[in-house]
């Protein structure tokens, strides 16, 4: 990874549980701001059951109809994030940093990279070893088995970031059996409860994931 020399401020907003257009629109917003000379920020937060579709996804790896997931509370939207198809929920810790890039020095794939580091580090503070899957964006068990993390990212033309990453604290793993998560096959999905088998103050993995975060990008975090 390229070495960050400069220390930047960074917003941390923590938006509680929110519905994903609502968040989506709060990115927007905040890009848009960056992009005018505003600030840097990492949005903390939750959805509500949601199986969002990204620019390269293919409709059939959402395996109910659209009537089937109302039904069950879920909301279906399509996402101009990259990948394929993603579940969203509660007992999720989902990071949206809406960054700069050029300033940082980072390009696109040293970013997700540094996104991939974040959670691994936080993981590892929990006893849980993981690493990256060659070809297979996203944080995995140390075999490869099953993700535990998935991240999609947009990056504008102006290289400013948009959408992130979705940690799988404690979330309802048969939520995940709606879609073929991030289109994948042959691959399970877990969670740091599944594999640590007891429960987790969400606030404290929070809490590593935002002292990992301002270690690896360099940044000092400002929460509101």
């Amino acid at each position: 990874m390229t070495i960050i020399t400069t220390t930047r401020s960074v917003r941390l907003m923590r938006l509680g549980r929110i519905a994903y257009q609502a968040a989506w629109q709060r990115q927007r917003e905040l890009a848009a701001a960056r992009s005018g000379g505003g600030s840097d920020c990492l949005l903390l937060l939750e959805h509500p059951p949601t199986i969002t579709l990204g620019n390269k996804a293919d409709p059939a790896h959402v395996l109910f109809p659209a009537e089937d997931l109302a039904r069950r509370g879920v909301e279906v939207v399509q996402s101009d994030r990259g990948g394929d198809v993603t579940y969203h929920g509660p007992g999720q810790i989902v990071g949206y940093p809406i960054l700069k890039l050029g300033p940082l020095g980072l390009g696109a794939v040293d970013y997700v990279r540094r996104l991939e580091a974040v959670i691994m580090h936080t993981l590892a503070d929990f006893g849980i070893a993981a690493d990256r899957v060659a070809g297979l964006p996203g944080v995995w068990t140390a075999d490869g088995s099953a993700k535990i993390c998935a991240i999609g990212v947009k990056l504008s033309a102006g290289g400013i970031s948009t959408h992130g990453f979705a940690l799988n604290v404690a979330p309802n793993l048969a939520d995940f059996d709606l879609i073929v998560p991030c289109g994948i096959s042959g691959r399970a999905v877990t969670s740091m409860t599944q594999l640590l088998g007891r429960s987790l103050d969400r606030d404290a993995v929070a809490a590593r994931l935002i002292a990992h975060f301002a270690a690896i990008f360099a940044v000092v975090l400002e929460t509101e």
